[in-house]
């Protein structure tokens, strides 16, 4: 038989607008061919007007189909058996995924090619697609969700006295060269899918909760509302110098300007989960996603080094004229900490990056309390159990609250860890209930 369905070849009688999800699938996918006038079971069908027929063929693939496939397909009219037929080949396209203009990125609208049927596209597949196309950086690749308001940005601009007309979201990176949102638009849209929340807890562990609250919006409104929320909870000290009043806070405002600026430019936004900020009688801590960047150590950050994951990101809040330059937001909250005896300290791992920010009016706690957070939770080289026991070793008894502190995780890993040094025989359990402590077996 001379046509047969197969992966790579879709048979038609005539042109219907399903057409353009075959085109589709195949651009998607490793390319095909289409004919026009051809039955299922290989049969040439005669065309009545097989001119008009390309012609309605072109304009489809034309205006219903994104990004534009004209350079990746061609449509031809041929004769099989005296007849005429259209042969419609479209090659695999190189700005995957192409999508039906009316549905956009989505699944009724991405239609990839399996066996001899074209079926939709999943949103992970979609996205596998888009980064093989657009590359990795997150900011840059075009969004999933092109449906996109901005009503606060537009405003938060104009405060600013930036432009944020179309062409200008073009320049800004939000808009591509073909006409998509990127995930910089979708950062900055009312629709961000991504959040902040702050937590205040009572004292210096996460045992008693005081108030939370959720921020949401574009990531400006969230840096907005998030800063006034723990501006309200900086605590205002006030002292006489002779007859003049002087005030402190307990937190440098630079330093809360600074780590929440960082939290939110350099986070990697490809993980779902929110970025977290908890207040304790002591400290506040700035948990977001995403370890350094590759080649980076804290060490090179201290010293002025910089490369941001979202570079598009970070440029846009250097011309809002939120950030001065790059490099310097670390160095700019040690200073705002100069004259003060506790010091802010910075803790990277695999998929996370804390910032600890110390209450300027809470006194400087004993060696003990400072492992915790400077050595034990930094060294991601020990394992859990090697850590626990170097805690151990440097406070001479535990309880479990304080492994909660040293892992950053909640009472199950924690108790978990613990069972299994006393099964080793390193540690050993005294005291009951609430007093219980852990010390090192002799």
């Amino acid at each position: 038989m001379r046509f047969k369905e197969t992966s790579r070849i879709e048979l038609k009688e005539r042109f219907t607008s399903d057409l353009k999800k075959e085109i589709v699938a195949f651009a998607n996918t490793e390319g095909g061919t289409i004919y026009i006038g051809v039955a299922d079971d290989g049969t040439i069908v005669s065309l009545e007007s097989p001119q008009e027929e390309l012609e309605r063929i072109s304009n489809a693939i034309c205006n219903g189909i994104k990004p534009d496939l004209s350079a990746y397909t061609n449509v031809r009219i041929t004769c099989e058996y005296g007849c005429p037929i259209i042969e419609v080949t479209v090659h695999r396209g190189e700005k995957r995924p192409y999508h039906l203009s009316d549905k956009g990125l989505k699944p009724n609208g991405v239609y990839i090619r399996h066996g001899v049927i074209s079926i939709p596209a999943s949103e992970d597949k979609i996205r596998e697609m888009i980064r093989q196309s657009d590359g990795f950086t997150f900011d840059k690749v075009r969004s999933l969700h092109q449906e996109l308001t901005f009503e606060y940005a537009t405003q938060y601009f104009a405060k600013r006295k930036v432009t944020f007309s179309d062409q200008n979201q073009r320049t800004l990176g939000m808009i591509d060269d073909d006409g998509y949102y990127t995930n910089t638009a979708l950062i900055l849209s009312d629709q961000c899918q991504h959040s902040l929340k702050c937590g205040i807890y009572e004292g210096t562990g996460k045992s008693h909760f005081k108030t939370r609250k959720e921020f949401s919006g574009s990531i400006l409104k969230q840096m907005e509302d998030c800063y006034e929320f723990i501006d309200l909870n900086n605590n205002c000290n006030s002292a006489f110098n002779g007859l003049l009043r002087v005030d402190t806070y307990d937190y440098p405002r630079y330093a809360i300007r600074e780590a929440l600026f960082n939290a939110i430019i350099h986070r990697d936004y490809d993980y779902p989960a929110s970025t977290i900020i908890s207040i304790f009688s002591d400290r506040i801590e700035f948990l977001s996603l995403g370890g350094l960047v590759k080649g980076l150590s804290v060490a090179d950050i201290m010293q002025g080094a910089s490369q941001s994951r979202n570079m598009t990101l970070a440029s846009i809040f250097y011309r809002l004229e939120l950030t001065e330059c790059y490099g310097t937001g670390i160095q700019r909250i040690m200073e705002s900490y100069q004259n003060c005896d506790r010091q802010p300290s910075f803790h990277p791992a695999p998929a996370s990056f804390l910032t600890i920010l110390p209450n300027t009016h809470v006194a400087a706690q004993p060696q003990a309390s400072s492992f915790r957070y400077e050595t034990a939770y930094e060294d991601y080289s020990l394992t859990v159990e090697e850590r626990v026991m170097k805690l151990v070793r440097a406070k001479h008894e535990i309880s479990r609250q304080d492994v909660q502190e040293l892992l950053r995780s909640s009472s199950f890993p924690a108790a978990k860890a613990l069972v299994n040094l006393q099964k080793q025989g390193k540690l050993l359990k005294i005291g009951n209930a609430r007093a219980t402590r852990y010390i090192e077996k002799e």
